[in-house]
């Protein structure tokens, strides 16, 4: 038998080949290019990358919401409306991630350790930062997990499923390791990431396989027609099968997205990383992840009888509730602003939840239009988190000042950088006249119209519990006053034999000094002053857009909301 080579349209593919292509290309630079203009030559191509995503997306608009999908090989590659319009989120917050990533403040520092597989404290990372390297590999590590995650919701094919998720966790585990200062802890934080996310895959990969069991498929649309198909006796048969299946697959997919009780990773990871990676996986990673469990969730729903269909939400309700209580209830008692960031981050992906319990187009929507409305207000926030740092009596310039205290009257300091973090923190609220406001309501109402309203209640009780934590912190900014100096500051907390040197160490050095400071008997320190540093500019353009994107959202939604509504097909149109 002949062998015959399948038709690929490339064009299809564009949204994905752009990204993946420049990943590969800035491998390349690393290699060719002079020191003096690499960094330069990555930022450019990282971002020139990302916007041709964003166009390739725009032309295929119209041919995939006219035919109602487009594919390559079998649904190898499967775009259909809503994928589409997961993709453009994914990019658009690609783009923003990297201005903060590509920041660097007036120390001329960016977020990153010159060497990342240097040992903490070690002479060769001294030498090292010294002779001012600079850690370029983050730009092509970027590119390729946003292609993973272009790649994640866009097929039809679970084994590519499988494929797309490893591409996107792989360089995150080491993005997450390579933070300038606090060393340890980062690297600690991706260790934990790389562990958990082992184990998640590899149930995700087991609940593959026994999908592909039953169905001797691993395509969805394929497993979705033989589930269907009446008195079909292997359904009959092997309903455990199926249903411990998709389950299995639908865990894998709810620790992406932070959901209880698969959330423990977040708050140590969300801590730990650079701040600049933090953001960008709280809005990217959630999209896309989000986008891959509405497109296998409700696609295999379809083919459940009405038992196992309810046996399904009964689950999802349960996870729901659970990932709304957990984010509200720990995040209303932590004193550190990226771990309050990063509970916060798991109760949104509990009101996410809240939209699939109807398995409908409608809830499809509601997803779309939330995951860009709190992708906007996540990455605005933790940009400006890095703009907050701590600074010690010589006047350098330490880590993010993310203790709650030394957030106390940031408004009189710097009083747009604090309206803009209020702003983010009210649309996560919820508030009126925000995008957070109306991705909520959506999010809400999917569930009503699909029956839950029982779980909407819920969710609009945790709501208003979160609001608790998220005003706090604005009351804090602007009617707290500010410790004039170090003498006039409270003391800080004892620091104890195992607290991590490059807490101490200027410019997360974890330089041996500190070592030896840190190791000496318990004393009392007093907190550093805070600065807030100005940007050179990538930083600021990301904050101002997202800024503007949320309040344009929350006030004029309806362009977004009808966008959404033209992608809220999660399934190929039968012709």
């Amino acid at each position: 038998m002949e062998f015959e080579a399948p038709v690929i349209d490339w064009a299809v593919l564009s949204p994905v080949l752009v990204v993946l292509a420049a990943g590969v290309v800035g491998v390349l630079i690393e290699a060719f290019v002079p020191d003096r203009v690499r960094r330069a030559v990555q930022v450019v191509l990282t971002l020139a990358a990302l916007v041709g995503s964003v166009v390739a997306v725009a032309l295929l608009w119209d041919r995939v919401a006219t035919d109602g999908f487009a594919f390559v090989v079998n649904g190898t590659f499967l775009l259909t409306p809503f994928t589409l319009g997961i993709q453009a989120v994914v990019a658009v917050l690609a783009i923003l991630g990297v201005l903060v990533i590509a920041d660097r403040t007036r120390t001329g520092d960016d977020a990153f350790a010159p060497t990342a597989a240097a040992v903490p404290g070690t002479t060769y990372e001294d030498a090292a930062r010294e002779a001012g390297l600079q850690q370029t590999e983050i730009y092509p590590l970027v590119l390729f997990a946003t292609g993973g995650m272009l790649l994640f919701p866009a097929t039809d094919n679970l084994i590519v499923l499988f494929i797309a998720l490893e591409v996107l966790s792989l360089p995150l585990y080491v993005l997450c390791a390579t933070a300038r200062r606090r060393r340890l802890l980062s690297q600690e934080a991706a260790f934990k990431y790389f562990l958990l996310g082992s184990f998640a895959s590899a149930i995700m990969l087991f609940g593959i396989a026994l999908v592909y069991g039953f169905a001797g498929t691993v395509s969805l649309e394929t497993a979705l027609f033989r589930m269907a198909q009446p008195g079909g006796p292997i359904l009959e048969l092997m309903p455990a099968l199926v249903i411990a299946g998709v389950l299995l697959i639908t865990v894998g997919l709810l620790f992406k997205i932070g959901a209880a009780p698969f959330h423990m990773w977040t708050p140590d990871v969300y801590q730990g990383a650079p701040t600049p990676i933090t953001g960008f996986m709280a809005a990217c990673v959630k999209a896309a992840a989000v986008g891959a469990l509405v497109r296998v969730v409700f696609t295999l729903s379809l083919g459940l009888d009405e038992e196992l269909r309810r046996n399904l939400e009964v689950g999802l309700w349960a996870v729901a509730i659970l990932t709304m209580l957990v984010g509200t209830v720990a995040g209303a008692v932590q004193t550190d602003v990226k771990r309050l960031l990063a509970y916060s981050s798991i109760a949104h992906a509990g009101f996410l939840t809240v939209a699939f319990v109807g398995f409908s187009e409608t809830g499809a929507q509601a997803v779309l239009f939330y995951v860009l409305a709190y992708g906007l207000a996540t990455l605005g926030a933790f940009a400006v988190v890095t703009l907050v740092r701590e600074q010690d009596a010589d006047g350098v310039v330490l880590g993010e000042a993310t203790h709650l205290s030394h957030w106390a009257g940031l408004a009189r300091r710097a009083p747009w950088l604090a309206a803009a973090f209020s702003l983010f923190l009210l649309s996560m609220a919820g508030i009126p006249l925000t995008a957070g406001f109306i991705a909520k309501f959506g999010v809400f109402s999917a569930a009503v119209v699909a029956g839950a309203w029982p779980l909407a209640v819920v969710g609009v009780l945790a709501s208003a519990v979160a609001v608790f934590f998220y005003v706090r912190l604005i009351v804090l900014m602007v009617l707290t006053p500010p410790a004039e100096d170090a003498e006039g500051a409270q003391d800080a907390e004892v620091a104890t034999e195992g607290q991590d040197a490059p807490d101490l160490a200027a410019d997360g050095a974890g330089s041996s000094a500190a070592a030896g400071r840190t190791l000496a008997p318990a004393r009392t320190l007093r907190r550093a002053p805070v600065v807030v540093l100005s940007s050179r500019g990538f930083a600021t353009v990301a904050i101002v857009i997202c800024a503007v994107g949320v309040v344009l959202l929350g006030v004029v939604p309806q362009l977004a909301l009808d966008w959404a509504g033209q992608a809220a097909s999660f399934r190929p149109v039968q012709p």
